[in-house]
């Protein structure tokens, strides 16, 4: 499954190569994207100083298609990601997984004044394949769709210039999804667990599937032609009122030739209905009782062959 993914990826990019990369025949649609592949290997033999070897390989595919006519706007996007490593004796682990669709079309307020819109969103999102607590793949954590997120909702945005935009939209649902029963009885992501009877020999309800929570959300996005910071908030107005989800993410591309690239990727998380645990002593299992709601932090920093398509402009 995982090598299979990996695959997938590579005709995409294979296919994103040979097909045309000039605008369509009319003006109010722009099209482009981007994907990428990467490789590194640590290889030690009688290394004093230690160390593992390890491999590791990334794909990346990126792509956009936005609508201007008029004073309406649309714009579309889809990035999927997806990334394997193998570190000493374990045998390959997934060390990325997304799937990202998103869609918002927007509406000027005032036709002489093209900063403020109207807008609504829908934006999608899950991953691929499996996840594990540790390298050994003893505990699963996260599957396809489990969780999955959609959030949609609507409100105003405010567009500076072509480069920022900013969208408060107080009316959103958010829905999370852990369609995988094993992590749904366990009570994963926030959904409700499995309930027993009074001494555990029945069960009485399985996990719920589904939560839906209502509330405000706020982006703020900022992109021009090698960097993108884009920051998400989102707080409930009943379920677990106060708190703030986070997700911001910033990507960094620099062009060494015109196919090869320098990519830096950090993305931080905070989600109150995730819960992580650590690994206290040290011998590479979690511990139990030390789950709580804690702060993410990816960063990813690679050499590889990129392609872009496309007019790159303003997403």
């Amino acid at each position: 499954m995982k090598f299979n993914l990996l695959v997938l990826l590579a005709l995409i990019s294979t296919a994103t190569f040979s097909q045309n990369t000039t605008q369509t025949d009319t003006t109010y649609w722009r099209m482009g994207g981007s994907n990428s592949l990467t490789f590194s290997q640590v290889s030690l033999t009688n290394w004093a100083a230690g160390g593992q070897n390890s491999i590791s390989i990334n794909g990346n595919f990126s792509a956009f298609a936005n609508r201007v006519k008029g004073r309406g706007k649309w714009e579309n996007s889809v990035d999927l990601a997806y990334g394997l490593i193998k570190q000493g004796e374990f045998d390959f682990s997934k060390s990325d997984d997304l799937i990202n669709l998103a869609t918002k079309y927007s509406y000027k307020v005032n036709k002489d004044n093209g900063k403020w819109f109207y807008t609504a969103l829908l934006d999608f999102r899950t991953q691929f394949d499996e996840g594990f607590e540790t390298p050994k793949e003893i505990k699963k954590i996260s599957n396809f769709m489990a969780p999955g997120y959609l959030t949609v909702g609507t409100g105003i945005a405010y567009d500076p210039n072509e480069n920022l935009s900013f969208a408060l939209q107080p009316l959103t649902g958010k829905f999370t999804f852990v369609l995988d029963q094993e992590l749904a009885d366990a009570g994963r992501y926030g959904v409700d667990p499995i309930v027993y009877n009074a001494d555990s020999s029945q069960v009485i309800s399985e996990g719920e599937n589904v939560l839906a929570e209502f509330g405000a959300y706020f982006r703020a996005k900022y992109k021009n032609d090698v960097f993108e910071s884009k920051l998400e908030l989102f707080t409930g107005y009943t379920h677990s009122q106060g708190n703030i989800d986070v997700n911001w993410q910033n990507a960094l591309v620099l062009n060494v030739t015109k196919a090869l690239t320098m990519n830096a990727f950090t993305q931080l998380i905070y989600d109150k209905d995730i819960l992580i645990g650590v690994d206290d002593d040290g011998d590479g299992e979690i511990d139990e009782g030390t789950e709580k709601p804690r702060v993410q932090f990816k960063s990813v920093l690679g050499v590889g062959l990129t392609y872009k398509f496309g007019k790159q402009k303003k997403q």
